[in-house]
């Protein structure tokens, strides 16, 4: 049997350490978005690409809505679970979770609602209806092996064990290359469901990676661990609960831009354009989407040494795509390994032009959420992602009607100025909050030295 080395709190947290724990987190990350790029690729050879792409995208924008409330169970397991009294609560509130997720789902695949919902909400022609219905009946089950997936995976983070997100992640690319490698081959690849069975696949291993990887920790955990206070359900809830409103909020931005991008001129080239374009900002970002991770389990013992790693780490996304975007580089990477081309290749090109600013921002917006779950202050995040919302659609609405024609860079402009209002919200509240703790600190030091 092979021994698993404890490790220590007071352990000091050098730039190694960091980069030791990140890397596997940023890997594992980055070649989640590498599978929906995989998918974007197969997907862009088939016969009408601009339509399959499209109305897998608008199923995606609806699943993405669901599947961050399965998400975030990896940030509330990573945050809370430290013993297995705290595990069997947060496995419980897993289940409650992902049955309400199901059931709303199975709701929207196969009623009225969900017809409604994309046509009249979403703005989904009548070409595109069935086909977007179709992916969606598929995806939501992805939202089961995602849940469990986060469950494990917040164990496996919390323990230092980040290595098996990356191992996890490497089998489920491994396993939709082939698949979509032999669906291509046969020529099966003329539906946007198609690239859900795909996802659906990936999803379904990766999961399996993660649960035997966490079963075998939580089996040496301690049965209650001295000083933890978990111990009540409603506990996991109040820290869940303002998390999930704030990232319900904040995936709304999609599906609103996917409504609105369908009233532009060619709206389906607009939208592919922009889910195109989104794939690799999302590839790009993925190396700083955890560093909010760094965060929790680091920053109370070195929060220069955490701060430091951050700044190094949010220049390397937008280095990346100012290279992309503006360079031959960008319309090799679209043409040969995406396989886009033509009309779709330069609305693709010019949409992840303006997510620069987008890059710039996430990695801080990132960071600020982390202090935010350490300090269980997780309900503001719910106000800077209604301002993310507010800005983003506000903007999303005024290009619409002055750039017609603007394609995917409207929605990827709108988003931009979103994520910079949220990060300007975070920056406002840690400042005020600061100021008040040292005001604090300083009251307190005067009350000791006058008595």
């Amino acid at each position: 049997m092979i021994k698993r080395k404890a490790i220590s709190n007071d352990s000091e947290v050098t730039f190694r350490t960091l980069l030791y724990f990140f890397i596997p987190l940023g890997l594992s990350a980055s070649l989640v978005t590498i599978s929906h790029v995989i998918i974007n690729s197969t997907l862009a050879r088939a016969p009408e690409p601009a339509i399959v792409i499209a109305s897998y995208s608008v199923a995606m924008s609806l699943f993405g809505l669901l599947e961050r409330c399965a998400v975030i169970l990896r940030q509330t397991c990573s945050t809370l679970v430290r013993d297995k009294t705290s595990y069997q609560l947060m496995k419980n509130a897993t289940v409650y979770v992902l049955s309400a997720i199901f059931l709303l789902s199975l709701t929207l695949a196969y009623s009225p609602l969900g017809k409604a919902f994309f046509s009249v909400l979403l703005g989904v022609s009548d070409r595109m209806l069935q086909p977007t219905i179709d992916a969606y009946r598929v995806l939501m089950f992805v939202t089961i092996f995602s849940g469990i997936r986060c469950l494990y995976q917040g164990v496996i983070i919390s323990n230092l064990k980040t290595k098996w997100l990356t191992i996890g992640m490497i089998v489920r690319l491994l396993f939709m290359s082939f698949l979509a490698w032999l669906l291509l081959k046969n020529g099966w690849v003329n539906h946007g469901y198609i690239g859900a069975y795909i996802f659906l696949a990936g999803m379904a291993i990766e999961a399996l990676v993660s649960v035997l990887e966490g079963r075998l920790i939580v089996k040496e955990l301690p049965q209650k661990k001295e000083r933890h206070s978990i111990v009540q359900q409603s506990q996991i809830f109040r820290f869940y609960s303002p998390l999930m409103v704030a990232s319900l909020i904040a995936v709304s931005v999609t599906p609103t831009i996917n409504a609105v991008l369908g009233w532009s001129t060619k709206a389906e080239v607009a939208i592919a354009s922009y889910a195109v374009a989104l794939s690799v900002v999302h590839l790009l970002n993925s190396i700083a989407s955890y560093i909010h991770q760094i965060v929790i389990n680091f920053y109370q013992k070195d929060q220069r040494a955490v701060v430091r790693f951050t700044v190094l780490m949010s220049l390397i996304p937008s280095i990346m795509l100012t290279v992309i975007a503006y360079s031959p580089v960008g319309v090799w990477i679209f043409q040969h390994i995406i396989g886009v081309s033509g009309e779709l290749l330069d609305h693709s090109i010019l949409a992840l032009r303006f997510f620069v600013l987008f890059t710039l921002c996430f990695p801080w917006i990132d960071f600020s959420n982390g202090i935010l779950m350490v300090r269980s202050k997780t309900k503001v995040m719910s106000y800077s992602q209604t301002g993310n919302v507010v800005a983003a659609v506000s903007a999303l609405f005024i290009l619409i009607f002055v750039f017609p024609n603007g394609g995917g860079s409207i929605g990827a402009l709108a988003q931009s100025i979103g994520f910079l209002t949220e990060l300007i919200i975070l920056l406002l509240f840690l400042n005020t909050t600061s100021k008040k703790s040292k005001q604090r600190k300083v009251l307190k030091s005067e009350e000791a030295y006058t008595n």
